[in-house]
């Protein structure tokens, strides 16, 4: 460690989220008191004017520019590599951070130095709670419905539908704000640039967790967390990254059979979804946006899986 390192390095990845990127860091300067911290932007080749709003109004931010979009993992580790701090916090553009929220996962790391990462618990706009916990990826978890999976078995599938009072230990965290210990990164390594855009923050909690670090939800850490904003302005390109994502992880941690039922299961449910979804635009004379929509994403992703899973298709495409 450096000396006179800052305790925290803001790493956030920008692309084309000029406004709500101006509000996340305007929360880190609003709730972050008794700390030292440097921040650090990666902009992914955005063609709006984020760049030149964030040197006008946040001059100290270090910015690194990207003339295309290198995907999170591969951008995130940019920053990674540069920083200085104690430990790195990983921050959505799309997140704003709530009165000590990161205060608060600090000082309780600095007193639990066996915890690699730790996440906050994530909010709606209106204040209701967001799943801010996440299981290591299974048949169970992909193959049968989360939510039902929430429901029936909270202890061993923790959601927002848990009520924490204290900080506990998980298998993994919603990626939109991660705490991440230095040593620990050093240790484990940096995120697998593999992943483009989702699963990498899975992957690094396994990644930890198998080199001996605990992975933590701290349930008073509060952060905003505007859900998928930049998923959403390329919706089934994101997507069809969620699926190579999710095929990516079981091709690294699970085995021959796992893979081959992981692959058969969705391929049946998606065929099954995609007729469902033409029969329904059928009957309603295709009038309902969302659902038009819907048949577009499920047409690509059927499409995709026909033309065998190109890499070309999906965000890196763009």
């Amino acid at each position: 460690m450096k000396e006179n390192a800052p305790d925290i390095s803001f790493i956030i990845v920008n692309r084309n989220t000029k406004q709500i990127l101006l509000n996340c860091l305007r929360s880190i300067e609003d709730t972050i008191e008794g700390l030292s911290f440097e921040i650090w932007a990666v902009d992914n080749g955005s063609s709006d004017t984020s760049v030149e709003a964030v040197n006008k109004f946040f001059p100290h931010v270090k910015i690194i520019r990207r003339e295309i979009n290198l995907g999170y993992a591969k951008a995130t580790n940019v920053a990674l590599s540069r920083m200085n701090g104690r430990y790195a916090v990983l921050l959505n553009t799309d997140t704003v951070l709530k009165e000590d929220a990161i205060k608060t996962i600090v000082e309780f790391m600095d007193k639990k130095p066996e915890i690699g990462i730790c996440g906050g618990q994530l909010l709606n706009a209106d204040g209701s709670k967001q799943n801010s916990i996440a299981n290591i990826p299974s048949l169970a978890t992909e193959l049968t419905n989360k939510s039902l999976l929430r429901r029936l078995f909270p202890a061993r599938f923790p959601g927002k539908e848990s009520h924490f009072l204290e900080p506990i230990e998980v298998e993994s965290i919603i990626g939109a704000c991660m705490v991440v210990r230095k040593e620990a990164i050093d240790d484990v390594g940096i995120l697998d640039e593999e992943y483009f855009f989702f699963f990498e923050e899975t992957d690094w909690c396994f990644r930890f967790t198998k080199h001996g670090w605990k992975v933590f939800h701290h349930p008073k850490a509060k952060i905003l967390h505007l859900q998928g904003q930049s998923a959403k302005k390329e919706y089934i390109g994101s997507r069809i990254e969620y699926w190579k994502s999710r095929y990516i992880f079981f091709r690294k941690h699970k085995g021959l059979v796992t893979r081959i039922i992981l692959r058969a299961g969705l391929l049946i449910r998606l065929l099954i979804e995609f007729l469902l979804l033409i029969l329904y635009n059928t009957i309603t004379l295709f009038a309902i946006h969302k659902v038009r929509r819907k048949l577009r994403l499920y047409a690509s992703l059927v499409l995709w899986h026909l033309k065998g899973c190109p890499d070309s298709w999906g965000l890196l495409s763009h």
